[in-house]
């Protein structure tokens, strides 16, 4: 029979059944009350992955006429009214004419006598100057004619000692006066006037036709008429009104034709390029979207108002005369389109130094998995590498708490 002393215990033994016991009860203690944190998460799907640059921008023609008062007058006539259809030619408006009438007539008057000076020069003068010298060339013939006789008759005299060599040296001085006379006349009616002479009348004919054309075209611009085919979409005047020299009195564009100027703030800038797609809205008709490209990209930054931008031109493809001049409109540029790419929401992503990864959820526990991306617009991101379809990642815990890698997880809506 067993003894009392091999009835007792070994004291090895019994401690190691009391540390056994208590690791279980602390192992069983820590499973049921482990904290598991609730959190949000969203499962790896493909999707077409779009990213957009919304901005501000002001509507402008790109064929347009603004018709100008060509000098200080009175509006006489409005032809048109806003919103009217003009032709190539149409009349748009008239102004009070009187002034540019005197011009046009002070012009030609001024024009009229330059061209017969010229004219008279090269006819060799006047008419009554042409008469004159005419009629002094004959008085210095007819001098001349008498002059030579007197001297024939003279050395006749003398041969016969009838007249002394003095009267007959004076004689001879008489036809040399009559013969120079005579060629100065001559000079005179075929080679009166210097090339300085002729340049200088030639250079007043010239000016007083290039006064005529302004003062012309001064008079046509009081009666100003559509110079191609459009919409009238302004006139800042009214009938009778006084306007100074260069006022705006008339706006008209092809409205089928129209441009959008935007303005992108200068981290954007990089993004934009010719060609990309433009979504355009107006807050007065909100359930109208046109259709555009960037034509011209951002060249350089500029400061409008408090920001640094970069001026950006817009081209209208879809304009059917419903986009009115100087609107201010939103515009969305497409930069980047991917189509069926896996992606996730962009809070899922986390960002270590040059190391992107997500917190995959794998039963109810956070794995830390290192992520490529690529493409990404304001919602979500694409992932290269890293992730299946299979997936499903935290995008953040419904209370302050941090994700971590090995943190216990419920996944709540």
């Amino acid at each position: 029979m067993p003894t009392t002393e091999t009835r007792r215990l070994n004291p090895y033994a019994l401690t190691g059944i009391v540390l056994a016991v208590v690791a279980i009860a602390i192992l069983a203690i820590r499973v049921f009350t482990r904290e598991v944190v609730e959190i949000r998460a969203a499962a790896v799907t493909h999707q077409n992955l779009v990213s957009t640059v919304p901005t501000n921008g002001r509507v402008e023609p790109i064929s347009y006429f603004q018709a100008h008062a060509p000098a200080p007058g009175v509006v006489a006539k409005l032809y048109v009214q806003v919103g009217d259809k003009v032709k190539k030619g149409d009349p748009l408006v008239r102004m009070e004419d009187a002034d540019a009438s005197s011009r046009v007539a002070t012009a030609h008057s001024s024009l009229t006598t330059a061209e017969a000076a010229a004219h008279d020069q090269a006819q060799g003068g006047s008419q009554e100057e042409r008469l004159s010298l005419n009629a002094d060339l004959a008085r210095a013939q007819q001098q001349k004619q008498q002059d030579e006789k007197n001297l024939v008759a003279l050395q006749q005299l003398q041969q016969k000692g009838a007249a002394s060599a003095g009267e007959v040296a004076a004689a001879q001085q008489r036809l040399d006066a009559a013969n120079a006379s005579l060629t100065s006349l001559k000079l005179r009616q075929t080679d009166r006037y210097s090339s300085t002479d002729k340049g200088r009348v030639q250079a007043q004919v010239k000016d007083a036709r290039a006064a005529v054309a302004a003062a012309e075209a001064g008079y046509a611009n009081a009666n100003i008429r559509a110079p191609f085919a459009g919409t009238v979409y302004s006139i800042p005047v009214s009938q009778y009104d006084y306007v100074p020299a260069g006022e705006d009195l008339m706006d008209v564009a092809d409205l089928n034709r129209i441009q959008v100027r935007a303005y992108f703030d200068e981290p954007e800038i990089g993004k934009l390029a010719v060609g990309q797609a433009v979504k355009i809205v107006w807050d007065a008709k909100p359930n109208q979207t046109w259709h555009g490209h960037i034509s011209r990209a951002p060249s350089t930054i500029i400061t409008y108002g408090t920001r640094n931008v970069g001026e950006c031109i817009i081209t209208v493809d879809d304009a059917q005369e419903d986009l009115l001049p100087n609107t201010n409109v939103t515009v969305t540029v497409t930069t980047s389109q991917r189509f069926n790419v896996l992606s996730v929401p962009r809070e899922a992503l986390h960002t270590e130094g040059n190391s992107d990864f997500v917190y995959r959820v794998v039963q109810g526990t956070l794995v830390r998995t290192p992520v490529q991306v690529g493409a990404q617009n304001l919602s979500r991101i694409e992932i290269i590498s890293g992730l299946t379809e299979k997936d499903t990642v935290a995008l953040n815990a419904t209370s302050n708490r941090d994700l971590s890698n090995g943190l216990n997880v419920k996944i709540v809506e």
